[in-house]
């Protein structure tokens, strides 16, 4: 199999954190300030200044991870003869081995389309890591069954062709294996 490289789009990530940076500046406002945000759908002050606290914590974090893919220097995603080498997103876990892997589902939340890797052992890719990865994987295990889920987010590649290009080669991988 020839080894594919798919870069990360800087582009992609400078938009996406201009965007948590506005949410941050957003939640600093409603923290500072809820009484200009009260409305007839949000007559609470308190619950508006913990709408703030959320969007600061959450966006926060978001434009910490965007500064520093900004600067990221490795490869997006790595396909080779290995498996997939995941450096996409926040809950990446590096390599995915291709024996591990039993299904890939393509799944849609609002306008984010994603990958979700389904591997025959969870517990091997969550053990990998830990803290606010490990945690972040937790939850992606919870609500889609396994912990590993891919986008083009942040790469120069379209989802359709990214989505094209792992089934292909999945399906590719497991022809070539004779207990499949």
């Amino acid at each position: 199999m020839t080894k594919v490289e798919i870069p990360l789009s800087k582009t992609k990530i400078c938009l996406l954190l201009i965007g948590s940076i506005a949410f941050v500046i957003s939640g600093i406002l409603y923290i500072i300030t809820p009484d200009t945000f009260i409305s007839f759908i949000h007559p609470n002050p308190n619950t508006i200044r913990i709408v703030g606290i959320a969007s600061l914590l959450f966006f926060g974090a978001t434009s910490i991870y965007g500064a520093r893919k900004l600067f990221d220097k490795s490869v997006g995603l790595t396909i080779d003869d290995n498996g997939i080498n995941d450096n996409t997103n926040a809950s990446s876990a590096g390599l995915i081995n291709w024996s591990d892997i039993t299904k890939i589902k393509t799944k849609q939340v609002m306008a984010t389309r994603f990958l979700l890797i389904f591997i025959s052992n969870p517990n091997k890719y969550l053990d990998r890591v830990s803290g606010f990865r490990r945690k972040l994987m937790k939850g992606n295990m919870k609500m889609y069954g396994t912990p590993l889920s891919i986008t083009s987010n942040t790469l120069k590649y379209n989802f359709k062709d990214l989505e094209k290009l792992i089934l292909g080669k999945l399906k590719e991988q497991h022809e070539r294996m004779p207990n499949r």
